[in-house]
């Protein structure tokens, strides 16, 4: 498992060079992180032993972009979920300590005290709010990509799917939402749906252009990101919205220090420019909230 270096270190490295987009076509170069300063106030809110240590320690799936993904050197991990997680680290006045892992391998970890806040695109849903707690930071959710000669129209029911195989995220919203529903083509009397699950987004877009899988159910950021550089690609629309947050072992006293981190970088504008950076203007939020209602 790779130790990714945080952002801070990534931005200090990348300061001063001249825009440099890459195959994902985002300015990943931009310096956003860095100008955010230490808010004393803030950071009394966190707990001593985290004060003390001046470390907060993050298990993070580096999944793809544009929330997170390794530069060519297959170490520096960049993307919205770096650069807001370094932004709120820089506000309460500590380290962020980056460890890879599975996206499945997060929430269970967080109970264990493995990690103290998970990053992965973590959707809030009532089922998983029984054991973690989110601070929220954008809004994004679940949408489909099909290949671009496919005629399938935007999917508002999971029974326009019945009969077709559907390539998505192991331990995602996604999974358990199509899973949950799978009932239904019987109860209309068609052919169920089938579900393949990839612990990597590429090779869920190969099966797709190979024709393995019908339709990918993903991120809608993800998504849109994804069809812009692919052109045999096309977005066919957004399922439902969920809210995104970190994710803290359930009852954790971190929960009010990254509320309040999340909520200063709205208010100076810092989170504006850091969505910005990564093209998702449209996810921002009004105000970071705590284990909110799940959007329905």
């Amino acid at each position: 498992m790779r130790t990714a270096v945080t952002a801070l270190a990534a931005a200090g490295l990348l300061a001063g060079c001249a825009p440099a987009p890459d195959q994902t076509g985002l300015d990943v170069t931009a310096d956003v992180v860095s100008p955010v300063a230490k808010d004393e106030a803030i950071a009394a809110l966190l707990p001593p032993e985290v004060r003390d240590s001046g470390v907060l320690k993050f298990g993070s799936s580096i999944g793809g972009p544009p929330a997170a993904f390794y530069l060519p050197d297959n170490t520096t991990a960049v993307g919205l979920d770096v650069d807001i997680a370094d932004a709120v680290g820089r506000v309460l006045g500590v380290r962020v300590e980056r460890q890879e892992a599975s996206f499945e391998a997060i929430l269970p970890a967080l109970g264990s005290g493995k990690f103290q806040v998970g990053t992965g695109n973590f959707g809030v849903t009532e089922e998983r709010k029984k054991t973690i707690d989110f601070v929220t930071y954008v809004d994004d959710g679940q949408g489909f990509a099909v290949r671009r000669d496919s005629d399938l129209p935007p999917v508002t029911d999971v029974v326009q799917l019945c009969g077709l195989t559907i390539g998505t995220g192991a331990g995602t919203t996604f999974e358990s939402t199509l899973n949950a529903q799978q009932h239904r083509c019987a109860e209309a009397g068609r052919p169920p749906y089938q579900v393949q699950v990839f612990k990597e987004r590429s090779a869920n877009y190969s099966a797709l252009q190979q024709g393995k899988v019908d339709v990918v159910m993903n991120t809608i950021n993800g998504l849109h990101h994804a069809t812009s550089q692919q052109p045999n690609l096309r977005y066919l629309n957004d399922f439902r919205r969920l809210d995104v947050g970190f994710a803290l072992a359930k009852g954790s006293p971190l929960a009010p220090a990254l509320q309040a981190a999340v909520d200063k970088l709205i208010a100076d504008g810092s989170y504006q420019r850091i969505l910005r950076k990564w093209g998702v203007e449209p996810s921002a939020i009004p105000r970071s909230q705590i284990s909110p209602p799940e959007l329905r």
